[in-house]
């Protein structure tokens, strides 16, 4: 189980909207941080209930799917419950310096937290290389 969050819920909205639309053979079952309120237009029938979905799209901290992995875009900031996951994994631009800075700083902060941090980057053929 995994949740996704980003810091806009237009982020979030464009991401599920790509996850519904990319390939009818590539569908990841979803939901967002809305599903279940059955108030908001286009979440009713097709999200279900968060806490039953593998994958959550969020723009908050909270763990409505019981997630073991969190992933972080946009810049967002670590959760303050981060030690309850098993792996946290934050995506940045590397070619965007401010997204580049606020990674070193969530780098330094994972290190201070005691947790075992790694850094991987892709390398000139789009394959993902561990980088010491």
């Amino acid at each position: 189980r995994v949740i996704v969050q980003s810091t806009s819920q237009e982020r979030a909205e464009a991401l599920d909207a790509h996850l519904w639309t990319y390939r009818d053979d590539s569908f990841l079952p979803h939901a967002t941080w809305r599903a279940g309120d059955a108030g908001r237009a286009g979440d009713a029938g097709r999200a279900g209930d968060a806490q039953d979905q593998p994958i959550v799209l969020a723009v908050e901290e909270g763990n409505p799917n019981r997630a073991n992995v969190r992933f972080l875009i946009d810049n967002a900031a670590l959760p303050a419950d981060s030690h309850a996951y098993d792996r946290m994994v934050l995506v940045f631009n590397g070619d965007d310096a401010d997204a580049l800075a606020a990674a070193r700083g969530a780098w330094t902060d994972c290190k201070a937290r005691g947790f075992d941090v790694t850094y991987w980057q892709t390398d000139e053929r789009g394959r993902w290389q561990r980088r010491e």
